[in-house]
């Protein structure tokens, strides 16, 4: 019986290979571009997952707040945070601090000479970070490799660049050429779906030796990532509203002096990569609401997929009344006739799921790229793939059979071979319910685009009020000897300059793009008490930052070497200003201002400009005269000869600072880069909305060649009364076109309040202009008469003598 039913499906799959041809195509195109997008929403939803203890495991994130208001929120907090919660709260069970840290590593045993690379990747970590985390050692003993002051682990592909086949255990690597740390393990290496990276991990022990033990208990020192294992059975959010007490007893009276204020909250540990967008995060995040964005596409073309196959099904009924009546007479009962026709559906749904196989296997390499994550074959390899994929299959053969199988087993037999059947008005409106969903989806999904791209054109065409083109940075060296420094960054820059196609040199402490990670507070007029003092954001620049990055001064003047005493001065933006309480920037000119225990003369007022994205709002900068920063060297160079340009500042750096790595990039890519993210969300939000149209469209070209061939007689009837072929098509189109507006009405009131929420997150943000939202109108309309063109205008031009004979 079974083989019964799949024999007849294959033979009504052949009667009707263009209908056929459609519902597999639309269902194979909507079940590859689902598991795409379910594998990346897995993959995004796995961070951090693979740690035993995650359930239990939390990241401390800190809130700073400067006279009640809100003003930094730290990924990597306060120094006391982790010993004092410990000691406070027995529900605590263990915790471990990570403090950043780069430089060059050196290894100097190797038979070659000395092995050395520039590290972005370590963290001076607690003994206890290791036991706490599942990243697993391969040599060494996790809950003793970082007691000793002066030891370190590293990664295995870190082991494999320093020491090749030798066994690092027991060897000894420098950084900065200054400090040596013997090896006394080698971890896996980090997983990709893990929210914190690293090569090398050195004992917390010996950073508390260099600063002192202070560091434990310090309330006003930031930069510290916490971690805290919690006891079993804790709840976290009772701890969280414990915290406050300790804060005020511990530093109550330390943050009353500045009018200051700070809370804690907990950060579940596999929650971090897509809800934390903070100060100091250790790697770039993802974004929860784009991956729920992308999931919700993914639903959108799988459901319309569905409906095209309901939608074909449930009008082609009409054609096969007469053999579900047949069937009827000759015994056939109505159960029986339901795995007929679900026969069919899974059969499609088979051939559909081949279908996107090897339309998966053809596109996951772009996909990767589309997404931004590297995708292998390795995909088909996890269980999850094809789970997704039964998951997919067994729904889609079902919900997407099971109605077309009712209604077609429920015709009853002696109306239809009297020749009495006639479409329901319950499925016409069911048809144009669906349709309506259909184009309404599309017209969010193309609205939404828009709007996407919009905003990333409005954001990279902006004037920042910053010459970031033509700018080489490269970054400053970290092995030099500091009695030197100042005359080599002097040295440098002149070797530079000398270059006619450099026409600035400039060092500083933060370039555009980059948010100035010196965070200061307690800044205050002198005139004012502590309570009046304000958190700002401080860059070191030397005398030539504003004049080779083109900043405008409001008022005052820049820093000049002929002022010996311009070291004791500081520049304001206009942000700042306003925040130390001047409506007006002349005002503020040579008033004094105290900065960590010493005092500085305010000399001039910069415009306000870009140093992030226009994601952010302008921060309120401090300028300090440091001649010899330490963070990066910004050259204004000429693209007409930047490959020489680029080897002789290599030449330059390898006389005045031999040893060290030239790292270097381009400053407008760094600075776009801020935009990636967005960018790719835009790309890869239109792709998949293209998908649905596509999809949609295959569906509407099958409706509307059914409905041609359902008003084949009523249009030569009014072909031989007179009427022309564009009154015929417009007859024929006008249902479409309705079904179109009203999928408008539904969607653009969703799509206007869906970006609105999106937009606000954004300082800088564009107005949803009413041609964004009639454009999808006019391109959903246009791409709906062109799919149906083909059938209308052949249906119009038909012969009516074969019109009216047609039955």
């Amino acid at each position: 019986m079974i083989k019964n039913y799949f024999t007849i499906a294959l033979r009504n799959l052949r009667k009707n290979k263009v209908f056929s041809f459609i519902n597999i195509l639309g269902l194979a195109i909507g079940i590859a571009a689902c598991l795409l997008i379910l594998q990346y929403v897995q993959w995004e939803l796995s961070y951090d997952d693979f740690h035993t203890n995650k359930e239990n495991l939390y990241r401390v994130k800190q809130n700073r707040y400067n006279k009640g208001v809100l003003t930094t929120e730290w990924a990597a907090g306060c120094g006391a945070a982790g010993y004092e919660l410990k000691e406070g709260f027995e529900e605590v069970e263990e915790y471990a601090t990570l403090r950043p840290t780069a430089g060059v590593v050196i290894y100097k045993g190797a038979s070659t000479g000395p092995v050395r690379f520039k590290e972005e990747k370590m963290f001076f970590a607690t003994a206890s970070f290791l036991p706490m985390f599942s990243f697993d050692l391969l040599q060494g003993d996790e809950s003793s490799a970082l007691e000793k002051p002066y030891t370190a682990v590293l990664s295995q592909k870190a082991a494999q660049r320093y020491f090749g086949s030798e066994d690092p255990i027991g060897q000894r690597i420098s950084v900065n050429d200054d400090n040596e740390y013997e090896i006394t393990g080698v971890f896996q290496d980090i997983p990709e779906n893990s929210h914190l990276k690293f090569d090398f991990l050195f004992s917390y022990s010996t950073y508390v030796g260099w600063v002192g033990e202070d560091v434990l208990t310090a309330w006003q020192w930031d930069g510290f990532y916490t971690y805290l294992k919690l006891k079993d059975g804790t709840d976290p959010q009772a701890l969280e509203a414990k915290i406050p007490a300790l804060i005020d007893a511990k530093a109550g009276e330390e943050l009353a002096e500045y009018d200051s204020d700070m809370d804690f909250s907990l950060q579940p540990l596999t929650e971090i990569h897509l809800t934390s967008n903070y100060m100091m995060e250790a790697e770039v995040n993802g974004d929860k609401d784009a991956v729920y964005a992308l999931l919700i596409i993914a639903i959108f073309i799988i459901l319309i997929a569905w409906v095209n196959y309901i939608n074909l099904s449930t009008a082609k009924s009409v054609d096969r009344a007469k053999e579900v009546g047949i069937r009827k007479v000759m015994g056939s009962q109505r159960m029986q006739l339901i795995r007929q026709f679900m026969a069919e559906s899974v059969l499609l749904n088979v051939v559909a799921v081949i279908i996107a196989i090897i339309l998966v296997l053809a596109s996951y390499r772009y996909f990767g790229t589309l997404v931004g994550q590297e995708i292998t074959l390795s995909l088909f390899a996890t269980p999850s793939f094809w789970w997704f994929l039964l998951t997919i299959f067994l729904v889609g053969a079902f919900f997407s059979g099971i109605y077309p199988a009712f209604i077609l087993s429920a015709f009853k037999p002696v109306q239809v071979l009297k020749g009495k059947m006639r479409t329901s008005k319950n499925g016409v409106v069911l048809r144009k319910t669906l349709v309506v969903l259909q184009f309404a989806a599309s017209v969010f999904l193309i609205a939404g685009t828009l709007i996407v791209y919009q905003q990333i054109m409005y954001m990279q065409n902006q004037d920042l009020g910053v010459a970031i083109d033509q700018t080489l940075v490269i970054e400053a060296p970290s092995v030099v000897d500091d009695s030197v420094y100042t005359d080599r960054v002097e040295g440098f820059k002149s070797a530079l300059t000398r270059n006619s196609s450099i026409q600035a040199a400039t060092a500083s402490t933060a370039v555009p793009g980059n948010r100035p990670g010196w965070n200061a507070g307690g800044i205050r007029l002198v005139s004012q008490d502590d309570t009046e003092s304000n958190q700002y954001r401080v860059i070191g620049v030397d005398y030539d930052f504003l004049e080779a990055f083109k900043l405008q001064m409001v008022a005052g003047r820049n820093f000049s070497r002929e002022f010996s005493t311009d070291e004791s001065t500081v520049l304001f933006n206009e942000s700042a200003i306003k925040l130390l309480g001047f409506a007006e920037a002349e005002k503020a000119l040579n008033e004094e201002i105290f900065f960590w225990g010493d005092t500085f003369k305010i000399v001039g007022v910069i415009k306000d400009y870009h140093q992030e994205s226009l994601i952010a709002n302008f921060d309120p900068l401090i300028f300090r005269l440091m001649p010899a920063s330490r963070r990066y060297f910004s050259l204004k160079v000429e693209s007409a000869h930047l490959p020489e340009t680029i080897a002789t500042a290599n030449q330059a750096w390898d006389t005045y600072f031999p040893g060290n790595p030239f790292n270097y990039f381009f400053l407008d890519d760094h600075f776009n880069k801020q935009y990636q993210a967005d960018l790719r969300f835009g790309q890869t939000f239109g792709f998949f909305a293209l998908l649905a149209i596509l999809v949609a469209c295959l569906g509407l070209f099958g409706l509307s060649s059914f409905m041609a061939v359902q008003k084949t007689k009523e249009i030569g009837i009014r072909k031989v009364l007179g009427s022309s072929v564009s009154g015929i098509v417009a007859l024929l189109s006008k249902d479409f076109i309705q079904l179109v507006i009203m999928a408008s009405v539904v969607s653009l009131p969703i799509v206007y309040l869906v970006m609105q929420s999106w937009l606000s997150d954004y300082a800088f943000r564009i107005e949803i202009a009413w041609w964004l939202l009639l454009s999808p109108v006019i391109l959903v309309m246009l791409i709906a008469l062109f799919t149906i063109s083909f059938q209308t205008v052949r249906a119009a031009l038909a012969d009516p003598a074969k019109s009216l004979r047609y039955e």
